[in-house]
C-alpha cells in the first residue's frame, strides 16, 4: 500500500493571500452587479450605497493580502499579477461604473468619458507598477519608500467614501448641482494615478518624531472631522490628506530632485565622452 504524501504546510500558505485577493475581486464584482442594476438617478435606491460599502470591504482585503503575504513570506510574481488584476476590477472598473451611474450619467458623453478615463488610468497605473516592481529575474522587488503615481485603491477610495458620506447625511452630492465638480474630481484622480508624483508607501515607517507627529495629527484631525460632520467623512479626510502629503512633498522636493537629475546626467555624459575618446585614441605599438 502506497504511503500517503505528507501535507506541505508551506505550499498551502501560498493559497492564503491569493484567497484574500479573490475576496477583493468578489467585492468588486458584486459592486458592479449592484451598480448595473440600480436605476439612473433613483434617490430612494440604496444599491449605490451597498455597492460603495462592498468597495470599502475590497479596500480592506487589498490591504490585508499583501501583509499576509509578507508575514508568511509567500510573496510571488503570481501574487503580484493577480493583485493587480483584482485592483483593475475592484478599484478601476467598479468605482468608475459606480461614479457614472450615481452622478456622471447626467452629462451623457462627457460623463462616460470621465468614467472611462478613471478606469483606463487605473489600468495604466497598475501596468506601470508591475513593470517597476519586477526584478530582472521576474520576481517582485522590495517596495521602496515612495511609489510613483497615486495608488489605484486610494483614488477609488476617495470616490467611494464620498458616496458613503453623502448617504450618511442624506445629501445630494450626486445631483446636477455638483456633477461638474464630481466630474473634475474623477478626472483629477485619474491624472494623479498616471502622474509622476511620488506618494509614500509607508513600507519603511519608523518610530521617530516625524512619524509620531503625523499619526497624532491624523488621529486628532479625524476626531475633529467626525465630531464636526459625520464619522463617514473621516475616510474622505484621511484619503484626501494622503493625496495632499504626496502633492506637497513632490512640489517641495522637485527643485532638488531636478538638480540631482541634471548632475547625474552631466556625469553620465562626461563618462560616455571619456569612454568614446579612449576608444578612438590609437594604441601605441609594443616595444
Amino acid at each position: 500500500m502506497a504511503s500517503r504524501k505528507k501535507l506541505d504546510l508551506r505550499k498551502t500558505l501560498f493559497l492564503l493571500p491569493n484567497m484574500i485577493t479573490l475576496s477583493s475581486i468578489f467585492c468588486g464584482f458584486d459592486s458592479i452587479r449592484l451598480s448595473g442594476s440600480a436605476a439612473f438617478g433613483s434617490a430612494g435606491d440604496d444599491d449605490y450605497y451597498r455597492a460603495s460599502l462592498l468597495l470599502v470591504y475590497a479596500l480592506f482585503f487589498d490591504m490585508l493580502d499583501g501583509r499576509v503575504a509578507r508575514l508568511t513570506k509567500t510573496q510571488s510574481a503570481f501574487g503580484l499579477q493577480i493583485d493587480s488584476l483584482a485592483d483593475v476590477v475592484s478599484f478601476g472598473v467598479a468605482p468608475a461604473l459606480l461614479a457614472y451611474k450615481w452622478s456622471l450619467y447626467q452629462k451623457e458623453t462627457l460623463g462616460l468619458v470621465a468614467a472611462f478615463t478613471f478606469a483606463a488610468a487605473g489600468a495604466v497605473r497598475l501596468a506601470r507598477f508591475n513593470v517597476l516592481s519586477m526584478g530582472e529575474s521576474g520576481t517582485p522587488t522590495k517596495p521602496g519608500k515612495y511609489i510613483i503615481g497615486l495608488p489605484v485603491p486610494g483614488a477609488a477610495g476617495i470616490l467611494v467614501s464620498l458616496i458613503v458620506a453623502n448617504h450618511a447625511i442624506g445629501g445630494d452630492f450626486g445631483g446636477a448641482k455638483y456633477v461638474y465638480g464630481f466630474m473634475a474630481l474623477t478626472c483629477f484622480l485619474a491624472f494623479l494615478m498616471v502622474s509622476t508624483i511620488r506618494f509614500r508607501s509607508f513600507k519603511d515607517l519608523r518610530l521617530n518624531a516625524r512619524s509620531v507627529g503625523l499619526v497624532l495629527f491624523a488621529v486628532l484631525s479625524s476626531a475633529v472631522v467626525s465630531l464636526q460632520t459625520k464619522p463617514a467623512f473621516v475616510l474622505v479626510w484621511l484619503l484626501s490628506f494622503y493625496v495632499i502629503i504626496g502633492v506637497v512633498e513632490t512640489a517641495v522636493t522637485f527643485p532638488r530632485r531636478r538638480r540631482e537629475g541634471r548632475e547625474r546626467r552631466e556625469v553620465r555624459e562626461l563618462t560616455e565622452a571619456a569612454a568614446a575618446a579612449a576608444a578612438e585614441r590609437p594604441s601605441l605599438p609594443p616595444g
